[in-house]
Parts: C-alpha cells; sequence; structure tokens
C-alpha cells in the first residue's frame, strides 16, 4: 500500500525532531563550534539528510531557540496568573526555575555557550535574551508587590533581583562545567535562595 502525504509528512516531522535533538546534544558540549558533520553524526543520519532540513547550523540553532522561546512565552503568561501572595509567587518561580534547570540541562548549557559566544549572530544573542527579560521584569514587580506588604526585604529591588538570578545562574553553571554527569543533583533547595528575601525582623523591630 502505497504511503499517504499525511504519513510522508510525519516522518520529515520525525527526521527533522531527531536532528534537532541531536543539535541540542552536540550544541551544548561544544558551543557554536560544532559543525553539521558532528549534528548529523549524533542523529545518525547522513549530512546530506541534515541538510536537507536546515540550510545552517545557525538555521538549527534558530529553530532550537524559536521553539524554546515559544516554551517560556507560554509559561510567563501562566506565571502572571499563579496563586498567592507576591513572596508566595516568588517562591513558585523560583523552584520551577531550579526545576527547570534539573529537567532540561542540555538546554541550559546551550544558553550559556551562545550568550558567551562573541561569534553568536545578535538576532539569536537577542532571541535568547528576550523571554528572561521579560520573567525578570515580572518577578521585580513581585518583589516590589512583597515588600509592600512586608513580605519581602527592604532592599533596592533591583539589586534583590540581580543576587537571585545571579545565584540561580551562578549555581547552574557550576554544577554544569564542573561535572555535567551530575549537573542539577547538588543544586540546593529553593529555600535557601528565597532566604534572601526575607525582612530582617530585628531591623523591622526598630
Amino acid at each position: 500500500m502505497p504511503r499517504t502525504e499525511a504519513v510522508y509528512q510525519q516522518i520529515r516531522q520525525e527526521q527533522r525532531q531527531k536532528i534537532l535533538n541531536a543539535a541540542k546534544v552536540v550544541f551544548a558540549k561544544r558551543g557554536r563550534s560544532a559543525t553539521m558533520a558532528d549534528v548529523a553524526s549524533e542523529a545518525g543520519v547522513s549530512q546530506g539528510l541534515a541538510y536537507r532540513y536546515f540550510a545552517s547550523k545557525n538555521e538549527i540553532l534558530a529553530s532550537l531557540v524559536k521553539d524554546t522561546m515559544e516554551s517560556a512565552g507560554a509559561y510567563n503568561e501562566i506565571i502572571k496568573k499563579l496563586p498567592g501572595t507576591p513572596a508566595e509567587r516568588l517562591d513558585q518561580i523560583i523552584t520551577r526555575l531550579l526545576e527547570l534547570r534539573r529537567e532540561r540541562p542540555g538546554y541550559y548549557q546551550l544558553v550559556y555557550q551562545l550568550i558567551g559566544d562573541e561569534e553568536t549572530p545578535e538576532d539569536l544573542r537577542e532571541m535568547v535574551t528576550r523571554q528572561g527579560k521579560v520573567l525578570q521584569k515580572e518577578m521585580r514587580k513581585l518583589i516590589v508587590e512583597g515588600q509592600a506588604s512586608g513580605e519581602i526585604a527592604e532592599d533596592n529591588p533591583d539589586h534583590l533581583l540581580e543576587a537571585i538570578m545571579a545565584c540561580i545562574e551562578g549555581l547552574w553553571r557550576r554544577m554544569t562545567f564542573s561535572d555535567p554527569e551530575i549537573s542539577g543533583e547538588n543544586l540546593p533547595d529553593p529555600k535557601i535562595i528565597l532566604r534572601m528575601l526575607r525582612p530582617d525582623q530585628k531591623v523591622r523591630k526598630k
């Protein structure tokens, strides 16, 4: 029985995803120095077949970033509707940020490679950072609201946000690049990070 167009379309989608999955692994390890040949080898396909789906490695990178940014955009909409007080919502966001780094180590390795590589095209760099800015804007808003309700320390909100993000990213970089085999396993409990936001009760009583 001859294959239908729907079957051919499914095969093409599966091959494309197979190449993208391989690219995540390769680019996470090698950054932009990885080649199409490296991606094809990891995917178990010919280099010619890889080029049938993607004209260049930059096109693969763009596809990876675009797919991830679409998911990030949906998540950013979700966090705006989280229940609870500002501090409770921040708790949920920070917990999820750490969980994502445990669940998707390859993607975050790729992100750091792209941001740190001076040869990364500016449009890709912008795609990587755009959604992060949206998330951090929402987190800053919650910090300010939490300060107004007395749940969050009365420090400069921008300084608090920077401290939180530096802690999360710094811990992840340490785990990822010191020993990729155990990346994520030793990330601390979110409560440790969240303590930075708590008001100093001794100061508040004065």
